[in-house]
């Protein structure tokens, strides 16, 4: 994909009345530009990023459509009708790349609003530039705790921070009653992020469990003398905190030399639930546990509903968490320029912070100033699936945990 690529209807620019949220000198017709800064290349997880997108321009469309545009007397907001255009910029999952690109969004393409981040490291790396340019710049997916807990004026999150995955699976663990985990974690601020809340919650006594972690170097290719190494020491579980390439490479690798199935392991994030997993692994990711955001067993909020159905219309495949989640970011800052009646900022951000918004799933979002890293948090669900059978499709596999929501047990393999 190309850099800046305008999506859907009305291209143009902003003028200056609009930013400014009055109603003199309004055109007849305006645009308002929102960003998405997302992996598309190597060594970023391309098809997160991808799969991003597609949620965004379905967001775009949603809001030019369904929500008639943004203004022309939503929430009592006497401004004439907005377009909104969508402009993408390519992180590559690396930090310098995410300030560039978030700079060209925000310079360039005059994003009032910014989402799409994957990983960690990259969106750590913008989020200083979203202060500094009060620019308000949303976490579709990127859940290190430094995200949130440094309070960042403008940063604000729709995913999961890692504290509360690393709780997760420890609950998953003692419910299993398994007692001896091993972790291996890229070295990123996701990676580093989850070892460091993972033993922390040990040490707290949080869980009766012994974690052996080994960190590895994110472009590494052959991760076979860690796993040999866990094989040796027999854990009852391997935490794979691989993203994009490298989750794969533990799968695979560690099928390879008889470590999983034999000892069960668990994916740090939904990356199973994608179309390309049964593609890439075949009867080598059978047995994989991991956690995900999203099972159709969930009830969808009506925006949620018609976000499903148009994105089976639209790209002919079955919507997953990264589609809606970043769809539901799209109407989120439609929802917040309406809510203050302007597309500037600096009102946006102010509003997301005061605000009620709706997404993809029922209760509605929140940005409260909480304390530590529920600063502008708000998190969906989390659960653990298991795949029991070769091309499983995840609306098929077994919910392990959390209790309330379990259909069924880990099944080892046989």
């Amino acid at each position: 994909m190309k850099r800046r690529v305008a999506v859907n209807i009305a291209v143009g620019t902003l003028v200056a009345g609009l930013a400014g949220g009055g109603t003199v000198g309004w055109p007849a017709s305006v645009s308002v530009t929102l960003g998405v800064l997302t992996p598309l290349s190597p060594p970023g997880d391309a098809s997160a990023g991808q799969l991003i997108v597609r949620g965004a321009e379905l967001g775009v469309q949603y809001i030019n459509t369904v929500m008639g545009g943004v203004f022309g007397g939503k929430a009592g907001c006497a401004a004439p009708a907005a377009q909104v255009r969508l402009a993408v910029e390519d992180s590559s999952g690396v930090p310098e790349k995410a300030i560039a690109g978030f700079r060209r969004l925000v310079s360039e393409d005059q994003a009032v609003g910014v989402w799409g981040a994957f990983h960690s490291s990259a969106m750590l790396a913008a989020a200083p530039l979203a202060d500094e340019f009060q620019v308000p710049y949303i976490s579709t997916a990127a859940s290190a705790a430094d995200i949130t807990k440094k309070h960042f004026a403008a940063v604000f999150r729709t995913h999961p921070i890692d504290p509360d995955r690393a709780a997760a699976w420890l609950g998953f663990v003692q419910a299993q009653g398994w007692h001896k985990v091993a972790m291996l974690a890229e070295n990123t601020d996701y990676g580093i992020g989850l070892v460091e809340a993972t033993r922390s919650l040990i040490a707290a006594g949080k869980a009766n469990v012994t974690l052996d972690a080994v960190v590895f170097d994110r472009t590494s290719s052959d991760l076979t003398p860690q796993l040999l190494k866990f094989k040796s020491e027999k854990p009852d579980l391997v935490l794979n905190v691989g993203v994009g390439t490298p989750a794969y490479l533990i799968v695979k690798q560690a099928h390879d030399i008889g470590l999983f199935p034999e000892t069960p392991m668990l994916g740090s994030y939904d990356f199973p639930v994608r179309p390309e997993y049964w593609k890439n692994l075949g009867p080598a990711g059978n047995s994989l546990a991991f956690i995900s955001y999203y099972h159709p067993r969930m009830a969808l909020s009506p925006l949620g509903r018609w976000a499903a159905v148009e994105y089976a219309k639209r790209y002919k495949d079955v919507a997953i968490y990264a589609n809606l989640n970043s769809f539901g970011d799209a109407v989120i800052l439609a929802e917040a320029m309406n809510q203050a009646c302007s597309s500037d900022p600096k009102r946006i951000i102010a509003a997301l912070e005061r605000g009620h918004f709706d997404t993809w799933i029922g209760g509605g979002v929140t940005f409260p100033r909480a304390e530590g890293v529920y600063w502008h948090q708000w998190s969906p669900p989390m659960i653990i699936l298991q795949y029991t059978q070769v091309d499983q499709t995840y609306d098929q596999a077994p919910i392990l945990y959390p209790a309330g929501m379990k259909t069924g047990t880990y099944t080892a393999p046989r």
